[in-house]
């Protein structure tokens, strides 16, 4: 068992200094340091590549009491630089449990830190905005982490699908007894292994291809709808999504993208993308449904946003869109839709792992417009 009264410290770029103990393995992490608001769902947090080059801080005081399991990750591997929470479960408990998340932190090699300062981070992070940041388990001198830090790269600019994306296609099937309505090509910027699953699960056979894939590649396997992901990095960075994406609208084939897809297609349709001061990250944001009225508590990991007019219809070079959605915290635009051609998307996670599943109707909307497409009846989601 490992000595948990091993010193850590942790330094943000603007010289706060934390002190706490180490968690995990042992050694230095770099990264942008920014905050999960989320009670539960730590593990599908950890191993969501959206986090990619993030330190993930943790606003919920204990984190680890359920373990870990082999189950619930979103992909292969933890995907954060480093972790950062309040209180460790001392011993876990739950049935399907497989080891501590201390242990699974230190066989992926992931640096943290145990420390009570969690809340006064979460405070400084909001009134300071996300900032790189370091954590050392073997450096005692802040000044000489600080200039490591300093060292590291920022996470505007950074190019970082073609980082976390598969490296070969692959397809994710419906489940036994449900049939195959529908052929959805997914590209993946970094997307969670339950997406797919979503998908599959109303009918849809899935083939997931890499985040380089073009609009040629896309329509070769004649889908009858495309989807585009959720991932990491800055989406000003991303032309190759952003140029595939204007083919699939050029093509007017049925289009579906979720976070990082959200703002490719805000970027294919010529708006502007910016960074956001702390961004959202967690299982609890309200957005409204503009239309409808309806507001949904969903699920969050992103820094940067669309910036879109949200007074009404603007034009673009495929017709008419408008703003869909809209968080009621910041007033972030949280959906676009076009109105002349089948396209739409959220900022938010509606697969619901980890978080509410007051979205998943969305993934319902998407196979009714493939239904509608194809000159079909749509029926009732499996589930």
């Amino acid at each position: 068992m490992k000595n948990v009264q091993i010193p850590a410290i942790l330094v943000l770029e603007d010289g706060r200094v934390f002190h706490g103990r180490s968690f995990g393995a042992e050694g230095e992490a770099f990264g942008e340091i920014v905050f999960n608001t989320g009670m539960t769902g730590y593990q599908e947090t950890l191993t969501d590549p959206s986090y990619h080059r993030q330190i993930v801080a943790m606003t919920a005081p204990h984190i680890g009491n359920t373990g870990v399991n082999d189950d619930d990750p979103e992909s292969g591997r933890i995907w954060v630089a480093g972790y950062v929470v309040r209180e460790p479960a001392r011993i876990p408990s739950n049935w399907r449990a497989r080891r501590t998340l201390d242990e699974e932190l230190r066989r992926q090699g992931v640096v943290g830190i145990a420390m009570p300062g969690t809340r006064a981070l979460t405070r400084h992070l909001r009134d300071r905005g996300a900032m790189r940041a370091g954590i050392s388990t073997t450096e005692t001198d802040p000044a000489r982490l600080l200039a490591r830090v300093l060292d590291s790269p920022q996470m505007a600019g950074a190019d970082l699908s073609a980082e976390v994306t598969t490296t070969e296609p692959y397809t994710v099937l419906p489940p036994e007894g449900v049939p195959t309505r529908f052929t959805v090509a997914a590209v993946d910027l970094g997307i969670k292994a339950m997406t797919p699953q979503r998908l599959a699960e109303r009918g849809c056979e899935v083939r997931v291809l890499p985040a380089t894939a073009t609009a040629e590649e896309i329509l070769a396997l004649d889908p009858d709808g495309v989807f585009f992901s959720n991932g990491p990095g800055d989406p000003a960075t991303a032309d190759g999504p952003v140029a595939a994406m204007r083919g699939v609208l050029e093509a007017r084939r049925p289009l579906f993208g979720i976070c990082f897809g959200n703002q490719i297609l805000g970027r294919a349709l010529g708006l502007g993308t910016y960074k956001l001061r702390f961004g959202h990250r967690g299982v609890n944001q309200p957005v409204r449904d503009v239309h409808s009225g309806r507001v949904h508590i969903t699920s969050h990991n992103h820094g940067f946003a669309v910036d879109a007019p949200t007074d009404g219809p603007f034009e673009t070079p495929y017709g008419r869109a408008e703003v869909s959605h809209i968080d009621l915290n910041d007033d972030v635009v949280e959906g676009l839709r076009l109105l002349d051609r089948p396209a739409f998307s959220v900022q938010y996670h509606p697969e619901a792992a980890a978080g509410p599943h007051d979205a998943a109707e969305l993934f319902d909307e998407f196979c009714a417009l493939m239904a509608r497409e194809k000159g079909a009846v749509p029926t009732g989601a499996a589930g």
